[in-house]
């Protein structure tokens, strides 16, 4: 069997190396413009060779269209467009609603499998990627009813493969649902980082200062703005509604602050605790 990686990156490298580690039998191309992440991906073993995306639809059963978000929007109806019969088409974008739409009248539509990994890490490229990364995390595919039930029994046979806990949402409850628990603590993230880079000029009082609570906290501002810009873009009535949420929350906790509304802060950050609980509850599932 011949899968081929479009986009051999963090996500799509961790899929690659972790079906290895089932599937030793299984040939691996990669499709990369970039021509570094093309040889850090061989010399990891993501993939045995490289080649163009042409050839990779023509040779392989599955397709894994590992790109940012506006790139899948550019490449998935092309890629419909020139699959042969019996091949599938699954991407791993973190938006579904304006590429599920995309293409949802097209004759191939059957062949394609949205899914989304809730995975990753603040790095990115095949440098970053491990065979671990998926491995007891959730994975959401859109639109099941759509594809074909051989294409979806078959990406879904891979993502148990890699130990992924999968779940069926609709490609507007994936965004919205996204958009609050994904999307925002990235925009949080990098608005944190921005305000202590404006704020403290001195980058080694910042190193010297900054504790477990602020790194675990702006981590995430390490994550790739090619991927994260288009995300936030096809996403933007979503992301714009939870922003503003958060914002309106962030007002009321200023006020209390500077009111020294101390009976308003401990019930803010008491309903907040819960967090806690609720996802403990989740990962004993």
């Amino acid at each position: 069997m011949v899968i081929s990686i479009i986009g051999v990156g963090l996500l799509g490298g961790s899929f690659a190396l972790g079906l290895r580690e089932k599937y030793p039998h299984i040939r691996f191309i990669g499709v990369d413009n970039s021509v570094v992440n093309q040889k850090i991906a061989l010399a990891k073993g993501i993939v045995d060779e490289i080649t163009t995306l042409e050839e990779a639809l023509l040779i392989s059963e599955l397709n894994v269209l590992a790109t940012p978000v506006d790139v899948i929007n550019m490449l998935l109806p092309y890629m419909l467009e020139n699959l042969p019969d019996g091949r599938t088409i699954m991407d791993l974008g973190s938006t579904k609603e304006l590429i599920c739409g995309l293409v949802e009248s097209h004759p191939k539509r059957r062949q394609f499998v949205a899914v989304h990994p809730m995975a990753g890490t603040e790095n990115s490229g095949p440098g970053a990627a491990f065979k671990e990364l998926l491995d007891n995390k959730n994975v959401i595919i859109c639109d099941k009813e759509n594809s074909h039930p051989d294409s979806l029994g078959l990406v879904e046979a891979f993502l148990r493969d890699v130990g992924m806990k999968i779940h069926y949402m609709t490609p507007v409850e994936h965004d919205l649902h996204l958009a609050y628990v994904s999307h925002l603590s990235h925009i949080s993230s990098f608005a944190l980082g921005l305000t202590v880079l404006d704020k403290e000029r001195d980058e080694r009082a910042i190193f010297d200062m900054a504790s477990t609570g602020f790194s675990s906290t702006v981590r995430l501002a390490k994550s790739s703005p090619q991927m994260w810009a288009p995300i936030f873009d096809q996403n933007k009535t979503n992301v714009s509604k939870a922003l503003g949420d958060y914002i309106e929350l962030l007002k009321k906790f200023k006020d209390a602050i500077d009111n020294k509304d101390l009976d308003t802060s401990l019930s803010f950050m008491n309903r907040a605790n819960d967090i806690g609980r609720i996802l403990a509850g989740i990962e004993k599932k």
